[in-house]
């Protein structure tokens, strides 16, 4: 089951990350999204573009850097893929997604779903930036799946709405909730899962 749910993570991230850069590569810029998001992309083209290509890069590199094989053997790797992750997905991804936050589409709810996920993207970034300066590596570790989990929305974003639509939501009701539902349970589930059952077994170990 672990293995699955790894081969899950490293499928997920990197398809929706593959689809993210051909679409806004090589498709008119909201042509493959929702009419009404569209005409507000086409509004604010460096807005999204920054963005969506900035948070292809947290996302395609997320996955590589929770593999314990590969920090080991490749630990200089693992830290230029850090500050990439950081200084270009996240920084650039998050402020751009603040700034695209105030123009969503779908009132007060989005804006402020979209506003919060990006201040939070940012803001754990820097914890897990601030942690790694000082020489704390489990602290780090722990603001580092807080804050991919952020990333992962992404991908749960892109579940969500299809889902939807499939059960015959209306585009316009659904997409203020996926504003918050995107991000709040993978920030739930990865500190549960993640962050507790990490700490449980440095505990346990501590006691053996």
């Amino acid at each position: 089951m672990q293995t699955f749910g790894k081969g899950m993570l490293y499928f997920l991230a990197l398809s929706i990350a593959g689809y993210a850069l051909v679409a806004y590569s090589f498709f008119p810029l909201g042509s493959l999204t929702h009419p009404d998001l569209a005409a507000n992309f086409q509004i604010h083209p460096i807005g999204i573009y920054v963005h969506i290509f900035a948070s292809v890069v947290a996302l395609a590199i997320g996955p590589f850097q929770f593999s314990a094989r590969f920090r080991e053997k490749y630990i200089n790797i693992h830290r230029w893929l850090g500050r990439l992750y950081l200084g270009i997905g996240v920084l650039f991804g998050g402020v751009a997604g603040l700034y695209m936050s105030w123009f969503a589409f779908g009132g007060a709810i989005t804006k402020f779903g979209f506003g919060a996920l990006a201040i939070l993207w940012l803001f754990t970034g820097l914890q897990a930036f601030l942690a790694i300066s000082k020489g704390a590596v489990e602290e780090h570790r722990k603001w580092m799946v807080r804050n991919f989990s952020l990333t992962f929305a992404a991908v749960t974003l892109r579940i969500y709405l299809p889902f939807s639509a499939g059960f015959g939501i209306a585009f316009e009701a659904a997409y203020p909730i996926i504003a918050w539902l995107c991000w709040i349970p993978n920030l739930i589930f990865a500190e549960l899962l993640f962050n507790r059952s990490k700490r449980k077994t440095d505990n346990n170990r501590r006691n053996a």
